[in-house]
């Protein structure tokens, strides 16, 4: 590795700040490993990244180093976030994601679906409760069912019990919609430890190397 690319990493690792809360701005990420440049990406990688814009980002081209896994990951992801032909409100399914970053105190996780479910659902002040006082918030109940079902799909898959199911039934969820939101949970459940062991966090507004 040459010097340069050891100061980097250097740069990387210490001395970029971590941001000091969970927050809905755009924060920031670092990976602790070099991604292949932007313009070294081969076709292989370029296929398996599925969006090109995925290519500015540094995860993504980390990723693309398993071309094929990262192409079925990226499209499992947005079969269920951005699938809407039936089941779940998206803004539920963001949700049930940011439960999960944030009890997983995945940062960058949880500012990305925070604030996409605050916009969505147009209940910025429940989302911004959600990341300041943690999953123990009071959401209300039709949100207080997805947050307890993406709680206990984080802590261990077998917590996930019947009454998890049958809360959200009664808020009204139908097949489709508890499996988009146990899906959304389970996905960013593994998201989360791949973003929290590659890299880390970096506080919004701090210009990346």
């Amino acid at each position: 590795m040459t010097d340069t690319a050891t100061t980097a990493l250097g740069t990387l690792r210490y001395d970029l700040p971590h941001p000091d809360r969970f927050t809905t701005e755009q924060v920031g990420w670092v990976p602790w490993l070099e991604p292949p440049a932007k313009d070294d990406l081969t076709e292989r990688q370029l296929t398996g990244l599925d969006d090109e814009r995925r290519a500015n980002s540094p995860y993504f081209r980390l990723l693309a180093r398993d071309p094929e896994l990262l192409l079925n990951r990226t499209r499992t992801d947005k079969g269920i976030f951005y699938n809407e032909d039936a089941g779940a409100p998206r803004a539920d399914r963001e949700l049930a994601a940011a439960v999960a970053s944030r009890l997983n105190g995945c940062v960058f996780c949880a500012s990305v679906h925070a604030r996409f479910a605050g916009k969505l659902s147009r209940r910025e002040d429940d989302v911004a409760r959600l990341l300041e006082e943690g999953v123990e918030a009071d959401l209300g109940s039709r949100w207080n069912a997805v947050k307890a079902a993406a709680i206990a799909l984080t802590q261990t898959p077998i917590a996930l019990t019947s009454a998890h199911v049958e809360a959200l039934r009664a808020e009204g969820f139908d097949e489709l919609s508890i499996l988009d939101v146990l899906q959304g949970a389970s996905f960013f459940n593994n998201a989360n430890r791949l973003m929290l062991t590659l890299g880390r966090a970096v506080q919004p507004g701090v210009e990346l190397p």
